[in-house]
């Protein structure tokens, strides 16, 4: 029977089992057999992480082309205006090229639930900082620091709370929960469907 976990990724923590230079990985928060990250999130970034001992779970779920919606809550330097705003839904252009329309919201003060990063982000008096929350359907290597910079907003602290359906809710730095088998069977479902729409070969467990 497939299974996925929710892990909450601490800052510093390499989304991989194993380093050769010691640094923190996974292995130091999991000790459960034979699951594997489906997707990446880099060291600096903190949040939501799956892991599946399924193969083509670990695909749909990392796979651009299924077209996950993931959602970051980005603190950034400086007050974004309406205007900044605008300019993430509408599209940016990167190195790599324009990315796609996406979802943006200004939040009102810190998020609830948010915990101390360890190290904390480095307070400056003099320059003020808000929270965005940012909704992707793409995978560019280090998106969201690389949209809210090219903006004029860099980032100071990204936390990813949705895949799809899947959410962080409130589970704290380091923790693991096991995602319950019906919600398994829905993710698996609705692949299944969104395969058929699209007329590609069909997504089977």
């Amino acid at each position: 029977m497939s299974q996925i976990y929710l892990f909450n990724k601490p800052y510093g923590v390499l989304t991989q089992f194993t380093d050769s230079n010691d640094r923190p990985v996974l292995a130091d928060y999991i000790d459960v057999p034979a699951i594997y990250p489906a997707g990446r999130l880099d060291k600096d970034s903190e949040g939501l992480l799956l892991l599946t001992d399924d193969g083509k779970l670990q695909q749909a779920i990392s796979d651009p082309a299924f077209k996950l919606a993931k959602t970051y809550q980005v603190q950034v330097e400086g007050i974004a205006d309406d205007e900044v705003l605008e300019k993430l839904r509408a599209g940016v252009e990167l190195k790599d090229g324009m990315t796609r329309p996406a979802r943006v919201a200004r939040l009102e003060g810190e998020p609830a639930g948010l915990w101390q990063r360890n190290p904390p982000v480095r307070y400056r008096a003099s320059i003020p900082d808000c929270w965005i929350e940012i909704t992707i359907k793409e995978g560019k290597n280090r998106q969201i620091r690389r949209m809210t910079a090219a903006v004029g907003y860099p980032t100071l602290r990204l936390i990813r709370k949705a895949i799809g359906d899947f959410r962080l809710d409130y589970l704290m730095p380091g923790e693991l929960k096991q995602v319950p088998l019906e919600e398994i069977e829905k993710f698996k479902s609705t692949m299944q469907h969104r395969n058929r729409k699209r007329g590609r070969r069909r997504y089977k467990t």
